[in-house]
């Protein structure tokens, strides 16, 4: 087989033509005249394939990774959404897959730290449409020409999204306070039928104490996205992802697909795995403080044995421009989920309003008649 360029081109055996990942599979397909070849070393089982391993964080912000662990790419800017896209050095004009807005590619470079992982396409194109329209035809008030449009518009692009994981061992030691419920019996007056009574009332107090300790968690693949192409809800919003499928990065799984580039750098990625760490340290204290009620003062948290990986996950991705407008739909392509912008139609929530207002009045009239 011909070695990969960097753009993740492999020429068919048989007729030349490019090769595409076939989802699902562990193989290349070619459209043009159906020839197949197998990735070698693939494992498209329920748990993926083996030899994926962490990568030291210290020594990366240190700058100290092996030159072999870097690579670049090339890669469109878009001016509209900041999104950088792998594209093919033959490509002089194309249209940002996560904006749809027009662009002449002045295409640069983009030094990274290599993927370590990559969770291969499980849905094709179809599959992924199907999910996309179905969702579609859910959202009564989105406007019926942006449903046909979809519909029948150009393919859904595949995309891999960039994302950093991250295992680190954690120790915390806390202080807070253990609250215990307990009752008081209260007499209360209140009035009833115009006279005053007094009536006995339990009234819920709590009864604190100190409480100090320690817990310690081996967090493992704490999840972050590193672009900044997508609303952040969306892309949370597909989870959960099945990283038990993750198989050792091979450019072979990106043929015919595009690779988005990080935005999010390796340290300010591991700030926001902090926060999730120390959301759920707070859960572990919280548990170990046992009691009715809990308070946290304070928590230090020694960290070790940082790892991560740079991974790739798949999705299919439908931007359009509509009366002026982007709308930009998301699909987990190993799930089926969908996310996307909510369109509104202005004149399908008159409607309901009309008719909101006509069966009030209607109501109003029957109940006025029955009196």
């Amino acid at each position: 087989m011909a070695d990969a360029t960097s753009d993740h081109r492999f020429p068919c055996d048989t007729c030349g033509s490019d090769l595409r990942y076939l989802p699902g599979s562990d193989r290349m397909h070619c459209d043009h005249c159906g020839a197949e070849q197998m990735i070698e070393g693939a494992d498209t089982g329920p748990w993926g394939g083996g030899g994926i391993t962490e990568q030291d964080f210290r020594t990366a912000i240190d700058a100290r990774i092996p030159e072999a662990e870097i690579e670049e790419t090339r890669v469109l800017d878009c001016s509209n959404c900041g999104a950088q896209v792998e594209f093919e050095p033959d490509t002089h004009a194309a249209e940002c897959p996560f904006c749809a807005t027009p662009v002449v590619t002045h295409t640069g470079t983009h030094r990274h730290i290599k993927p370590r992982a990559v969770l291969p396409f499980l849905l094709d194109e179809k599959t992924a449409r199907d999910a996309m329209t179905k969702w579609l035809g859910r959202l009564w008030f989105a406007p019926s020409g942006l449903q046909k449009y979809a519909r029948k518009g150009r393919r859904l692009q595949g995309i891999y999204v960039p994302y950093w994981t991250y295992d680190a061992a954690t120790r915390s030691r806390y202080t807070g306070q253990r609250g215990t419920v307990y009752y008081e019996t209260r007499a209360v007056r209140t009035v009833v039928n115009g006279k005053t009574q007094t009536r006995n009332q339990r009234v819920a107090k709590v009864r604190w104490r100190p409480a100090r300790g320690q817990v310690a968690r081996a967090f493992d693949d704490v999840l972050v996205l590193a672009s900044n192409s997508l609303p952040k809800h969306y892309t949370d919003a597909l989870a959960p992802w099945d990283l038990a499928g993750l198989e050792p990065y091979q450019p072979e799984y990106l043929a015919g697909f595009r690779a988005e580039a990080y935005q999010v750098e390796l340290a300010d990625g591991f700030a926001e795995a902090r926060q999730i760490m120390d959301a759920q340290i707070r859960r572990d204290i919280k548990f170990d403080i046992g009691g009715d009620r809990q308070r946290i003062d304070r928590v230090e948290t020694k960290v070790s044995d940082v790892t991560f990986k740079h991974i790739l996950l798949p999705i299919w991705l439908a931007a359009y421009k509509y009366n002026g407008k982007s709308y930009r739909f998301v699909v987990n392509a190993r799930t089926g989920a969908v996310q996307g912008e909510r369109p509104w139609s202005a004149w399908k929530i008159a409607i309901a309003l009309i008719l909101g207002a006509l069966v009030a009045a209607a109501v109003g009239y029957f109940i006025a008649q029955s009196q």
